[in-house]
């Protein structure tokens, strides 16, 4: 699926990941959990082509897309939600999303194909504000709006930026129910969150990030006893 092999990147001349490699399978759900300033971020822009990397590589499907740009990186199965959300605000949420599905269409080799319906069946709230303008919504409104579209454009992975940061309870305990569905239909999900109690919630496996390097890896069934090593999250999670 997603092979990140000593991936390094940053912003103009200096780095900001240094020799970054971890893998995502196929149905998998994978979270990178760590502080403000670990370098998430910039971790998701390199994966979603807004970052040109300066060393290492990204390879999805067996494909290097390490210099793929960023509008090609759905030809591959990818779709990404930025923390920022990057809608266009001044058109009607239906609007935002027919730009998606018609993008959608050009996919090839999907497996589980969302249509229009099937989003409004996941996200009530997107189908009842459908002909609202995006700029109107809360930020829980725009944030299910924003997964819609991503799964518009037909992905086989979804990467997801801080979710569910500055959301209220009932919004992200909503949004972890549609990614549970999400799974069970065989979407692999890689969760870029500062909440460990979220990650952990809701992925198998997890990366720690601290300055830009992985500093530690939390298998399958290991969650427990990540969370239960109380210096490691407060030396690298502040909890």
């Amino acid at each position: 699926m997603l092979q990140l092999k000593g991936l390094t990147a940053g912003y103009g001349a200096v780095p900001v990941l240094h020799g970054i490699s971890m893998q995502v399978g196929e149905g998998d759900a994978v979270s990178v959990v760590g502080a403000n300033g670990a370098g998430k971020t910039a971790l998701v822009r390199t994966l979603s082509g807004l970052i040109r990397p300066m060393g290492g590589t990204v390879v999805k499907d067996g494909v290097d897309i390490t210099h793929v740009p960023g509008h090609r990186r759905q030809e591959h199965g990818i779709a990404v939600v930025l923390e920022n959300r990057n809608l266009f605000t001044e058109l009607s949420v239906l609007d935002n999303l027919r730009l998606a599905e018609r993008a959608g269409k050009r996919a090839s080799h999907v497996k589980t194909r969302y249509s229009m319906e099937d989003v409004f069946d996941l996200f009530r709230v997107v189908r009842e504000r459908r002909h609202s303008q995006v700029g109107l919504l809360s930020g829980g409104q725009q944030q299910m709006v924003a997964v819609a579209r991503a799964l518009l454009m037909q992905p086989d992975l979804l990467i997801l930026d801080e979710l569910t940061t500055g959301l209220a309870p009932i919004v992200v305990k909503e949004i972890l129910m549609t990614l549970d569905k999400l799974r069970a239909n065989g979407m692999s999900i890689l969760l870029v969150e500062q909440s460990v109690a979220i990650a952990s919630e809701m992925t198998d496996r997890a990366y720690v990030l601290s300055v830009g390097r992985v500093i530690h890896e939390v298998r399958q069934g290991e969650w427990q006893a990540m969370l239960s090593d109380k210096s490691l999250v407060k030396a690298y999670l502040h909890g």
